[in-house]
């Protein structure tokens, strides 16, 4: 359960930085603990590449959308699908066990049908 918390943390990194810019090492600090962050440096790593790579990623995410751009989704669902396009990148955890993950979170947090987008989006990359 530990890791699935630390990728709700490391979704709402991604949502900060997309929202407001900070220093992405601030808003680690913000929302990791220290224990955290060297217990689990996994997570950091995914969200220092989710943050260098979101063009990268924007790009993949507009092939896949059927109708729809990257530009016109919400900022949550951005940040859920930059995490999994990371993950996917660490090539450390299956792709399976990543889109369930962040489907999860989407129910978590997207409007009631978001999770359908995250989970096509995720599936197709």
């Amino acid at each position: 359960m530990k890791r699935h918390e630390n990728r709700e943390k490391a979704v709402i990194c991604i949502y900060q930085y997309l929202m407001m810019e900070r220093d992405i090492d601030e808003l680690i600090a913000d929302n990791f603990t220290e224990e955290e962050q060297t217990d689990d440096p996994y997570m950091i790593q995914v969200v220092h590449t989710a943050k260098d790579n979101i063009e990268r990623y924007a790009g993949y995410i507009d092939q896949v959308l059927d109708g729809w751009t990257y530009e016109r989704l919400g900022y949550i669902e951005k940040a859920i699908i930059l995490c999994g396009c990371s993950e996917f990148d660490q090539k450390q955890i299956e792709a399976a066990v990543i889109i369930d993950e962040y489907v999860r979170l989407a129910k978590k947090f997207c409007d009631s049908d978001s999770y359908k987008l995250i989970n096509g989006v995720l599936d197709r990359i």
